[in-house]
């Protein structure tokens, strides 16, 4: 009975979403208010409801779910979310939302046609620091996301202001200068996070294999995509790297991520790999 409640309830994390993204798609088109009003609700319920899909599957397993390819792309498709909803309290980016709801509508679309079923936690897995350096690490993700989003839009519109069309897109997306500052603001918290998930899983490693660090595969493109986000802050903060440059790093450490995340597991496996 519970499997099919967290089927269901999984069905309409999905379905809001996609309602999220459509009224979304359609505000960015005509630029009615209300329309905005109603997608944010609309994505803050589908945030919601992954929140109460995570505990559902929390409740069946026994577990943390965040150890399969379908719990971890729901898990980062919650941290994308919930992100953008932390972000929006306090900042206004606009038409930031649709890219945001695309993103994560594409990762529950995976997830949707990842396998769903509950296997036995490994004994290395049974650990309080599951939650905690996993959580830590795709919270991580979700902010480095948008800042990959917001890349995205500054380079969209640099060429519009380039190609000195101002039509369609050039109104309806953000100023470079917001932009700019949106990418400061989600790679400086993403990059705390990223730091912390990598301290915590080597603290974790320390306790179940005796070392610090193992070189496997996931964990040395941790390190890599790291460096990228360091190099980037460095930069920016003492090289004046801003504007294009930060959107271009942004989009290429965001790349690396996605490669840790899922590369790694499906072309070099390791420890760290959820692959069947």
């Amino acid at each position: 009975m519970m499997d099919e409640t967290s089927h269901f309830l999984f069905y309409m994390v999905l379905g809001t979403s996609l309602l999220a993204l459509v009224v979304y798609g359609v505000f960015f088109v005509n630029q009615r208010e209300r329309l905005r009003h109603l997608a944010r609700q609309a994505l803050l319920a589908a945030g919601v409801l992954q929140t109460l899909y995570i505990l559902l599957r929390y409740l069946e397993a026994g577990y943390t779910p965040i150890t399969s390819q379908h719990e971890t792309i729901v898990f980062f498709a919650w941290s994308v979310t919930w992100a953008y909803l932390s972000f929006r309290w306090r900042y206004t980016v606009k038409n930031f939302g649709l890219f945001i709801t695309a993103f994560v509508c594409i990762l529950l679309l995976i997830a949707s046609i990842s396998p769903r079923a509950i296997n036995p936690l490994a004994p290395a897995l049974q650990s309080l620091w599951l939650p905690v350096h996993a959580g830590i690490a795709v919270i991580s993700y979700g902010f480095l996301a948008l800042a990959f989003c917001g890349g995205i839009m500054y380079l969209l519109q640099e060429h519009e202001l380039k190609s000195k069309r101002f039509g369609f897109f050039f109104t309806r997306l953000p100023s470079l200068d917001a932009l700019d500052q949106l990418n400061s603001h989600c790679l400086a918290i993403g990059f705390v996070l990223l730091t912390l998930g990598i301290i915590t899983g080597s603290i974790w490693a320390r306790q179940a294999w005796g070392t610090y660090w193992h070189w496997d595969p996931k964990e040395t493109w941790s390190l890599i995509t790291w460096f990228l986000y360091a190099a980037q802050i460095h930069q920016r903060f003492s090289a004046g790297w801003r504007g294009k440059r930060a959107a271009v790093m942004a989009i290429i450490g965001f790349s690396s991520v996605l490669f840790t995340l899922w590369g790694v597991t499906f072309l070099l496996g390791g420890i760290h790999s959820y692959a069947q």
